[in-house]
């Protein structure tokens, strides 16, 4: 199994980024995929999450609507189209799995998710 996040990078306040998730190795398709970040002295928080099969997002209401979620079944590729970010979003993060879209609704956290990637690091910074 494995899940891989990618597309972080340095951009100033306002820019926007695009993080991918490849994943290998587990049923995708009937996969539940999060986005979860972690800024530094913070505890991990969720992001968003797009369910199975028909698409449904959740958001993380600090959000204010600047991020979108999206997945690409055939490539078993999720997305974060991240815009007008803004230094608070500087976190590393990270795409996560499960089967179950309670689950990832749910938690705040992210405990209990079956799946993990490495993160990728976003820093908002003039």
């Amino acid at each position: 199994v494995q899940l891989q996040a990618s597309g972080g990078g340095l951009v100033q306040p306002g820019e926007s980024l695009r993080l991918s998730c490849a994943a290998s190795g587990f049923n995708f398709r009937e996969s539940s995929i999060g986005w979860f970040r972690q800024a530094p002295g913070k505890e991990r928080e969720r992001v968003a999450c797009i369910r199975a099969s028909d698409n449904t997002t959740s958001y993380a209401d600090s959000l204010e609507g600047r991020f979108t979620i999206s997945r690409d079944d055939f490539k078993s590729t999720a997305y974060l189209q991240m815009n007008s970010l803004k230094p608070e979003d500087t976190a590393v993060y990270y795409c996560a799995a499960d089967t179950l879209w309670r689950l990832c609704r749910t938690s705040t956290k992210g405990h209990g998710m079956d799946y993990w990637g490495k993160g990728t690091q976003v820093t908002v910074s003039s």
